[in-house]
């Protein structure tokens, strides 16, 4: 399975939305638990994000469950939150070949978010 990073953006916004801090059970619009089990395992692993692992033999691939975003994860989820310096970042990954680590675009975005406000 492919990273996805629209999936990542809005599972990283669907969590810092709780009102408590602690995840709630992520359902996405668009994806199955699969994709948002193994997306929320890439996260954790990441360090985006801090919960337990949860695959066992009977899973179809990695997966966790979120319990809270750490500081990277809130960090990376306020340089993606306005949509045109989300959408503009995308298009230049896209220009310069279509893939890129999630650090890589994560400074993009930072380099981006700089840009406008003059720094």
């Amino acid at each position: 399975m492919k990273r996805d990073l629209e999936l990542i953006r809005k599972m990283l916004f669907a969590v810092e939305d709780s009102p408590k801090g602690f995840a709630p059970e992520l359902e996405i619009e668009g994806y199955t638990p699969t994709q948002i089990g193994y997306h929320a395992y890439l996260l954790i692993d990441g360090g985006f994000a801090k919960g337990p692992e949860l695959t066992h033999m009977g899973s179809e691939s990695p997966e966790a469950r979120i319990m809270s975003l750490t500081w990277e994860g809130h960090d990376f989820a306020e340089a993606a939150r306005d949509p045109d310096r989300w959408q503009q970042a995308m298009k230049i990954a896209k220009d310069k070949g279509g893939n890129v680590t999630l650090d890589v675009f994560k400074q993009l975005l930072i380099s981006l978010m700089k840009a406008a406000v003059g720094l």
